[in-house]
């Protein structure tokens, strides 16, 4: 469970940003001197460090924050950072530059094309890695720290369900074969005449064994290799198709890039309760909320414990 909700607090943190920078149109900043408002335990932040981070969180959230929120985030960022000595965590440098280049793919980018957008939108690039390498740092230090607060019993997770109503207990595993009906170039007409094709084959399609013995001798369609895919990682709308399938039986036509596709449903087998769809979602909701608990209290006995110095509270 610690990868899924690693990346996943990560990106709801950055996905923000990233989508931000897309836009953004600010012209690049001058240069700021180095003045230090204040130390958190000897290190400090500086005058440039408040400016920056506002600029930050003003592109990711459009909203311009209060000076004291700036400094509040850079002080929690500051202990969380801080930490790295402490739990003796190494090469954080290689996961945050893969985060960097997550984001900017993300944003159909290269690493270096997303570090000129950040330049001309007058955040430095140290500021983005700054919080990135804060916040993988955190979520690897709450969940060593706090391993044990993690397993969740089975009475928790069924009771949780039932509070929410859920009643998924039971997940499967699909075996498909997808069938593309190959068209490699796209009119409203020749898509309508694949679909049609497509809608016959259903018609006649009787069993996996047999029905793609019929594929095989139809022009310009392909029988793509098996996939096997549990409810719990599919999309609930997919999801929804699959539970409607008959064994045996093709889903509907869908337009792809390639041509037209039907899958057929070779075989579906329980996969037990741990791979519920709604028994994972909660087990995953669970895991999230006490991350955030554990956080908040961390941080806090951190800032407790922190020597705080203002220098200039201008």
């Amino acid at each position: 469970m610690s990868e899924p909700l690693t990346l996943r607090t990560v990106c709801r943190l950055l996905a923000a940003i990233a989508i931000a920078f897309a836009a953004a149109t600010l012209a690049p900043a001058p240069a700021k001197a180095q003045q230090v408002i204040l130390l958190v335990n000897g290190d400090p932040i500086t005058n440039f460090d408040i400016e920056q981070r506002a600029k930050l969180i003003q592109l990711s959230t459009n909203k311009a924050p209060s000076r004291q929120a700036v400094i509040d985030e850079l002080i929690d960022e500051k202990l969380k950072i801080q930490q790295l000595l402490r739990y003796g965590i190494e090469n954080m440098d290689n996961d945050v530059n893969v985060a960097f280049g997550n984001m900017a793919r993300r944003m159909r980018m290269t690493a270096a094309q997303f570090a000129d957008q950040l330049a001309k939108s007058g955040v430095g690039l140290g500021t983005l890695k700054s919080r990135i390498k804060a916040e993988i740092t955190w979520t690897q230090i709450i969940r060593g720290r706090y391993q044990s607060a993690f397993q969740f019993s089975e009475k928790d997770i069924l009771a949780k369900m039932e509070a929410k109503g859920d009643k998924s207990l039971i997940g499967y595993d699909y075996t498909m074969r997808p069938i593309l009906f190959v068209l490699p170039k796209q009119t409203p007409e020749s898509v309508a005449a694949r679909k049609k094709e497509a809608e016959a084959l259903r018609a006649k399609f009787q069993g996996c064994e047999e029905g793609l013995a019929l594929v095989r001798g139809l022009r310009d369609v392909a029988i793509r290799n098996k996939v096997v895919r549990s409810s719990a990682d599919l999309p609930p709308s997919l999801r929804e198709i699959l539970e409607k399938t008959e064994m045996g039986k093709l889903t509907a036509p869908e337009v792809t890039a390639q041509g037209v596709e039907v899958y057929a449903l070779c075989d579906k087998q329980p996969s037990g309760t741990d791979n519920a769809p709604g028994r994972r979602e909660v087990r995953e909701q669970m895991a999230t909320e006490q991350f955030q608990m554990l956080s908040k209290r961390y941080l806090a006995e951190l800032r407790s414990q922190a020597m705080i110095e203002y220098k200039d509270k201008k």
